[in-house]
């Protein structure tokens, strides 16, 4: 039985996942190795939690039962040694997963689960760090966390049944829907994502249409809650870069990126959280 999860990493994700985590009922733990993202962290889930029970979602007395189940740490050997499950939440760069799975699979206990939170890396090849791969999986969150329903749940070569009928409860726990499938480079949300955001970039690119009548005719037209450059924008275009070329790597190349997408982000222009992506927020915060 899942008790205490630890995640990985306080960026966007992680702190939304640690959120749901510990709204669902979980001890939770959030790991990051600087404390002042840790702090900024708690102040995002704090917000979450009040506004969950402003909008009638959440009772006083759960959102503080949720906030006393979550504690933040900069001590990943210590939080993983009570871990029942750890959930990697830190950015597509291998080097920095394959350390991060090494360390838990050291010093976890034998019966601990680890998921990657990844949208396109396998984690077959994740799970090839640690001497437990049939305990390894992909749980693919969604931004923003609290609010997106689905968990794309992905199963790598040597997973076995046990490990995903429990990342299923954990997810339906959390209060999301999943899906699960076996592992393919993009899996399913990540490649219809990334083609549909590199085009609106192609098209762009090619004068067909302003970002805001890119975005407005893909929302009315194709009934999509936000359009391509929006959501870009909120991911990071980096991070939609960094899928691109590994999808583009691995898939071939209708995933090549679109030369306006690499020329925002080596100007810096990345999205929200640099206040300036595909539109400006620099107004707006």
């Amino acid at each position: 039985m899942i008790r205490h999860i630890v995640v990985v990493g306080s960026g966007v994700m992680g702190r939304g996942i640690a959120y749901v985590s510990a709204a669902g009922g979980f001890t939770t733990t959030l790991v990051d190795i600087k404390e002042e993202q840790l702090e900024s962290a708690k102040k995002e889930i704090d917000s979450i939690f009040e506004k969950a029970v402003a909008l009638n979602k959440m009772t006083e007395s759960a959102k503080l039962e949720g906030q006393a189940r979550l504690s933040y740490s900069t001590d990943l050997v210590d939080a993983a040694k009570g871990a029942d499950l750890v959930i990697e939440a830190v950015p597509e760069k291998l080097e920095i997963k394959k350390q991060i799975f090494e360390t838990i699979d050291a010093h976890a206990p034998e019966t601990c689960y680890f998921a990657t939170n990844t949208s396109t890396m396998s984690p077959t090849e994740i799970a090839s760090f640690t001497k437990r791969p049939e305990k390894v999986i992909a749980m693919h969150f969604f931004n923003p966390v609290h609010k997106m329903k689905l968990v794309e749940i992905i199963r790598g070569l040597e997973t076995s049944d046990e490990t995903a009928e429990v990342i299923e409860q954990v997810a339906e726990q959390m209060g999301k829907e999943t899906v699960t499938v076996n592992e393919f480079p993009g899996f399913v949300t990540s490649r219809i994502s990334a083609l549909i955001g590199n085009e609106a970039f192609y098209m762009l690119q090619e004068g067909v249409g302003t970002p805001e009548q890119i975005d407005k005719a893909i929302k009315l037209g194709l009934n999509f809650p936000m359009g391509p450059f929006e959501l870009a924008d909120l991911v990071g275009l980096d991070a939609r870069l960094n899928n691109l070329k590994y999808l583009h790597e691995k898939l071939g190349e209708k995933y090549r990126p679109a030369p306006l997408l690499e020329q925002y982000v080596k100007a810096g222009r990345l999205g929200r959280k640099t206040g300036k992506g595909v539109y400006d927020y620099t107004n707006k915060q």
